[in-house]
């Protein structure tokens, strides 16, 4: 066996396998199996939470600041952090790195949109308050177009890995810590960036091959 087989043969196997974790994760949030883990992050590890039983707006998911709270600490840290994890900004970052990331990009998001349509899972609560948007939260959003953003940053020289990484790490941080997702939210974004990534690799090497 080439050496290319074997490698075409090990990335097929990855992306059954993420494949296979997201859908299982999605199955569990659904199940309730989350639901403890991520009641326990509502009460004790979002301090810089302002919950409302409303929905938010496509306005406010799509204008990069539109929601801001700049009264707020922990609103004006994750609003500017997440910055480049945007819906507009982070399709140009993407996209001017790799036709085939922002490719994945386009689709990892319509299954993120599809999943939050669909998925029914258990109420969560602040008190007595319903937290009705993590009733479709996951996947996050966020997280999910972070994850792909810090791979198409990460380049070739000396310390952009690790500076991605951080990024990434901070990012993920202050979406649990100011109350915009929960954890199954952010592994379920991040193990759907990773199964994007994947597929744009995949799809590189079927051009490469080609060629």
């Amino acid at each position: 066996m080439s050496r290319r087989s074997a490698r075409t043969r090990a990335s097929n196997s990855l992306l059954l396998a993420l494949a296979g974790l997201f859908a299982a994760l999605a199955g569990l949030v659904a199940a309730g199996s989350f639901a403890g883990i991520d009641q326990w992050a509502v009460e004790h590890a979002m301090p810089g939470a302002h919950f409302r039983n409303g929905q938010t707006s496509l306005l406010a998911d799509v204008v990069p600041l539109y929601h801001v709270r700049w009264s707020s600490a922990w609103s004006v840290a994750v609003n500017v952090v997440t910055l480049p994890a945007s819906a507009v900004i982070s399709l140009v970052l993407v996209g001017l790195r790799s036709r085939a990331l922002g490719i994945a990009l386009a689709a990892a998001v319509a299954v993120e949109v599809l999943c939050k349509e669909t998925l029914d899972r258990p109420a969560l609560y602040k008190g007595a308050l319903h937290i009705v948007p993590f009733d479709s939260s996951f996947p996050s959003g966020h997280a999910l177009r972070a994850t792909l953003v810090a791979i198409a940053l990460a380049g070739p020289r000396p310390g952009s890995r690790g500076v991605a990484a951080l990024w990434l790490a901070a990012s993920l941080a202050l979406l649990l810590l100011a109350g915009w997702h929960t954890p199954s939210d952010l592994l379920g974004g991040v193990t759907l960036g990773l199964l994007g990534a994947g597929a744009a690799g995949a799809l590189r090497r079927r051009r490469l091959a080609r060629a």
